[in-house]
């Protein structure tokens, strides 16, 4: 039997990275410059800095996220209200503008998650380390607060300088099956005094925000999206991520925050930097797929009919509405970043159903988080704005390409690995559903893996969410494709989705002067 050739996805997500533009490594300067910083944390911050290191913070992640940007805490406030405190790490206090750490940041704008391999927007002994709030330490952080009032509406109350202290690290999957009742109280609660009660009480505050936020018309969307689980480079299984109590709480803490962010800088009557999706430009044919549902929504654009059109659509046909949604995330189109000067009214976030809102709550991982902070810091410290209007343009232009880059890394990527992992089963069949009949060619996804591929053969008169059988024809990790052919076909989905080739248009540059783009030779 021949032996089968050794596929190194690490080496094919580091090209990715360099085909995108992204320097997937650190710079000799950059290490250097990070060896440099104290490890101690220097937790001592003046007479401007509250000390809230003796309240109950606990952050939730993943069980190997170790670049933990923010923590939680809340207590019961006068009236039913709960007053929310959200600590973000202050990242900007080792990594100071302009630093050859900081070039590096913005140049790649973001982490990249690939499954086999993380790039880190900083280095591991920062943003795992020094400036990650890690229990065990006292952390310097940035503090938002707001209070959620009983029908779920936010009133801000302010941004403020403290020392924290981070009493547990709890893990979303363990926590939230507990919170749904599916698993008693993780040992990550219960050893802590206390904490189940906070935990409990948080979940409270983000069953009013979130029920607040579909009033107003956010959409509830529920894509698809595989991650390889890789061991020593090898693709072991693809799971996708779920939903739950525990994720809820932090996305709804998290989309608070940063709405309290954007009211702190627009009192300050500072330009800043938003995080936008603007009124969809597809709605006509967001109408027509509500139309074949034999739903019927407004002919202009309209948050909350969207809403719960999606809704109903849920409840309906559970295992078909990931499709939909992916549908609807297209023709609603890519979230950016824009700068907003004092005085002009904002964009907005359709998908949120909210008229101010940014990225402000990840700096260890995103640096529209970071400039934000360094803008935050400035009122607080009664400082000129580190940053001009102009640069705020060239940031926020800089800033949604690399977003963009980086998922088409993190697309490319779940691509891969699902070849790797299917490499060995070609011939065989699989329960799948239609994702996309587009100009360019008929998709299909797995029900079991989770793997996304291409049909070439029976594809004609297939139609989005129907069910179908595929064989499997081929596999190329290193182009992440995976063909397959229909071989039989069951019963029809409703949802006819025809997308668009996206226009190419080039990306402002930004000035060298900057330092954003020294590397901007190895873009395509």
């Amino acid at each position: 039997m021949k032996k089968q050739k050794f596929i190194d996805l690490k080496a094919i997500a580091w090209d990715a990275m360099r085909k995108y533009g992204f320097e997937p490594g650190f710079s000799k300067a950059v290490m250097k410059e990070v060896e440099t910083i104290d490890e101690k944390n220097d937790p001592d911050g003046g007479n401007k800095v509250r000390d809230l290191r003796s309240l109950l913070w606990s952050s939730i992640d993943n069980y190997d996220s170790m670049d933990l940007d923010q923590i939680e805490y809340c207590e019961r406030g006068p009236a039913d209200e709960i007053h929310v405190m959200v600590a973000i790490a202050d990242v900007d206090h080792f990594v100071p503008k302009r630093s050859q750490t900081d070039l590096r940041a913005a140049h790649n704008g973001t982490s990249v998650y690939t499954g086999v391999e993380t790039f880190p927007m900083l280095p591991d002994r920062l943003s795992k380390g020094i400036s990650s709030l890690l229990p065990g330490n006292d952390h310097r952080a940035v503090v938002i607060e707001y209070t959620v009032l009983p029908d779920g509406d936010v009133r801000e109350e302010g941004i403020s300088r403290a020392l924290v202290s981070n009493k547990a690290k709890l893990i979303y999957e363990e926590v939230g099956e507990w919170l749904d009742g599916q698993r008693t109280i993780p040992p990550s609660v219960s050893a802590v005094p206390g904490l189940e009660e906070q935990i409990r009480l948080q979940a409270l505050a983000t069953s009013r925000l979130k029920k607040y936020r579909m009033k107003q018309g956010a959409l509830e969307l529920e894509t698809i999206e595989a991650d390889a689980v890789a061991e020593n480079g090898i693709v072991r299984d693809i799971v996708v991520q779920k939903m739950n109590a525990a994720r809820f709480i932090i996305e709804n803490f998290m989309i608070a925050a940063n709405g309290t962010m954007v009211d702190f800088l627009g009192k300050a009557g500072i330009p800043m930097i938003q995080r936008v999706v603007r009124v969809p430009r597809y709605w006509d044919e967001i109408v027509m797929t509500a139309a074949a549902y034999r739903e019927k929504l407004p002919r202009e654009p309209d948050s909350k009919a969207l809403s719960l059109f999606l809704l109903k659509r849920k409840d309906a046909d559970p295992e078909r509405f990931p499709d939909l949604s992916l549908t609807i995330v297209k023709l609603l189109g890519p979230g950016e970043y824009m700068t907003l000067e004092p005085g002009e009214p904002p964009t907005g976030h359709f998908g949120l159903a909210v008229t101010d809102y940014t990225h402000g709550t990840a700096p260890n991982r995103r640096y529209v988080d970071l400039v934000n902070q360094r803008l935050v810091k400035s009122v607080l410290d009664g400082k000129e704005s580190p940053y001009t209007t102009h640069d705020l343009y060239d940031l926020s232009t800089w800033l949604s390409d690399r977003e963009k880059g980086s998922k088409k890394v993190e697309r490319f990527m779940r691509k891969a690995a699902a070849a790797v992992l299917l490499k060995d089963r070609i011939g065989e069949e699989f329960e799948s559903l239609v994702t996309g009949v587009t100009e360019h060619g008929t998709y299909a996804r797995m029900i079991s893996p989770p793997a996304e591929g291409r049909i070439l053969q029976g594809e004609q008169g297939l139609r989005v969410g129907q069910k179908i059988t595929v064989r499997l024809l081929r596999t190329d990790p290193y182009n992440g494709f995976i063909d397959f052919a229909c071989v039989r076909r069951g019963e029809s989905g409703q949802g006819i989705y025809v997308e668009r080739a996206p226009k190419r248009r080039a990306s402002a540059p930004v000035p060298r002067r900057q330092g954003y783009g020294r590397k901007q030779r190895s873009r395509r």
